[in-house]
C-alpha cells in the first residue's frame, strides 16, 4: 500500500539567560522513526510530510489524495492544513484539504488519527479538528476544550475486542501509556483497547472508508521506551494500517 504521514516534527526555540545576558538556540525533532520504520517493514510505501513542510505540500483536492491506501494525521493541528502560507499570508483562496480527506475517506480511502497534544482537540483546544469536516470521519466523538489525560503513573492498555483484525495475535494488555486523548466512540464503531475507562483504540467507516482513532502518542512523550521498543509495537501500527486501508 502507498502510505501518507503527516506531522510528527516539531521546532525548540530556547532562551538562555545568564544573569544579565541571554541568547537563544533552536532545535528541530521528529518522532515518527519508530512508526515509519513498523510500516516500512511490512512492505508500504511511505510518504512522510513535518508539519512545516505539511502547510504547503500536503494534497489539496481528493483527486491529489487517491493515490494513497492511508493517511496517517500525527500531532499536527487542524490550522496547519486549513492555512497554507498562500491563504494566511496572501489572502489567496485554496481547496479546503480537511473537507478533501473527509471526500477522500468516503470514497474508500483510510484515515488514522494518532494523538498528542495538537490531535483531536488537544492542549487547551489548539488542534481543534472538532470543529472541521474530520469529525464526521472519526469513529469517535471529541471532547470540547483541552481533551488530555495526562497519567504520570501510566495508564496500561487492555484489548476489548480482540476478534478484531486489528487485534489479532496481540495480548490482552500492553505496556504502559504515560497519556491520551480523551475521546468517546460513536454508535457502530469499535473500541479495540482502552486506557483506563477510555477508548485507546477505535475503528469505524465512513461510507466506502475507514477510520481509525488512537488516542495517544506513537512515539515519546505519551508512549514511554517501553512501549515503543514492546516487541508487539510493529505489528500493532501494521495490522492498523492493514485494516484502515480496506486490506482485511
Amino acid at each position: 500500500m502507498r502510505v501518507l504521514l503527516a506531522g510528527e516534527s516539531w521546532s525548540m526555540v530556547t532562551i538562555h539567560q545568564k544573569g544579565f545576558d541571554s541568547f537563544q538556540t533552536t532545535d528541530y525533532d521528529e518522532g515518527h522513526r519508530w512508526l515509519s520504520a513498523a510500516i516500512k517493514a511490512a512492505g508500504h510505501e511511505l510518504d512522510y510530510l513535518p508539519s512545516h513542510r505539511a502547510m504547503d505540500e500536503f494534497p489539496y483536492t481528493p483527486e491529489d489524495l487517491a493515490p494513497y491506501d492511508a493517511v496517517l494525521l500525527s500531532d499536527i493541528g487542524s490550522n496547519t492544513l486549513l492555512m497554507p502560507k498562500a491563504v494566511f499570508l496572501n489572502s489567496e483562496p485554496r481547496p479546503n484539504r480537511l473537507e478533501s480527506l473527509r471526500t477522500f475517506v468516503e470514497q474508500g480511502g483510510g484515515l488514522v488519527m494518532i494523538g498528542g497534544y495538537l490531535t483531536f482537540n488537544g492542549i487547551d483546544g489548539k488542534a481543534n479538528y472538532g470543529n472541521t469536516p474530520i469529525a464526521d470521519v472519526l469513529p469517535v466523538h471529541l471532547q470540547a476544550g483541552d481533551d488530555r489525560v495526562e497519567a504520570p503513573q501510566g495508564a496500561t492498555p487492555t484489548v476489548v475486542a480482540p476478534e478484531h483484525p486489528i487485534a489479532a495475535g496481540l495480548p490482552e494488555t500492553w505496556p504502559v501509556v504515560l497519556g491520551y486523548n480523551r475521546l468517546r466512540p460513536k454508535d457502530g464503531s469499535t473500541v479495540i483497547a482502552t486506557a483506563g475507562k477510555d477508548p485507546l483504540l477505535t475503528a469505524g467507516t465512513f461510507g466506502s472508508g475507514r477510520s481509525v482513532a488512537y488516542a495517544s502518542d506513537c512515539g515519546p512523550h505519551w508512549a514511554p521506551p517501553s512501549f515503543v521498543e514492546w516487541d508487539g509495537y510493529a505489528r500493532l501500527w501494521q495490522q492498523i494500517v492493514r485494516w484502515v486501508g480496506g486490506r482485511n
